[in-house]
């Protein structure tokens, strides 16, 4: 198992300042796209990205969700030379509240169910804000990614969900994560982004070439 300072030395100082301003252009896309398509204006934190052991995601993501009792969670994984999972962190009882961002009239169709309206609602932004993020990221660094289909979960935590993608606990994970907010309906979600390490070597040369456009 790695030490604490092992694991430090896997992506250095400037190279997590590259990612940081990536990931900034890559949500700024994101969120430019929903608004586009929704026209709602989604808020997103400063991201922030940790180094962790794999064995250690479930309880490092619950931790960062454990002001939320319940959630439903949109997951996606993607490939490429950058791969791994994305996930949308919504609080339980959310997807009420979003159902309007796509019913113009604000009322359930008959056919439907509301339960299935709101995975539909989620499903729809998972693809928008997941898609265009990752799509961005990849593209900065030089690479071309391709999608399974989203799924929504609803789980007391995260844990679960997180358990279910590990093949390799002992490997390493970077986990990017950002706050969003939906200020229109009260909404606000976390997004992560775990990318394991068998695209560390890639994502580290990426990330020198990236910068060298800029020397």
């Amino acid at each position: 198992m790695l030490k604490n300072d092992n694991i430090k030395e896997m992506i250095t100082t400037e190279e997590t300042d590259t990612l940081q301003e990536i990931m900034n252009i890559a949500f700024g896309r994101a969120a430019s796209d929903l608004a586009e398509y929704i026209d709602i204006f989604v808020i997103l934190s400063p991201p922030h990205i940790k180094v962790l052991q794999s064995f250690d995601l479930p309880a490092y993501l619950n931790n960062e969700t454990k002001d939320y009792d319940k959630v439903s969670v949109v997951e996606q994984n993607f490939w490429g030379k950058f791969k791994g999972n994305a996930f949308l962190v919504f609080p339980s009882g959310t997807g009420k509240r979003m159902i309007s961002l796509f019913n113009s009239e604000n009322k359930f169709f008959e056919s439907e169910p509301s339960h299935e309206l709101e995975k539909e609602t989620f499903l729809e932004i998972g693809n928008i804000l997941i898609g265009a993020c990752i799509g961005k990221i990849a593209e900065l660094l030089g690479d071309v990614t391709t999608y399974s289909p989203p799924r929504v979960v609803v789980e007391n935590g995260l844990r679960g969900v997180v358990y279910d993608n590990l093949s390799d606990p002992d490997s390493l994970a970077i986990v990017l994560r950002t706050v969003f907010e939906f200020n229109e309906k009260n909404v606000s979600g976390y997004m992560f982004i775990l990318t394991k390490q068998e695209s560390f070597a890639w994502l580290k040369t990426a990330l020198y070439k990236f910068l060298e456009q800029y020397k």
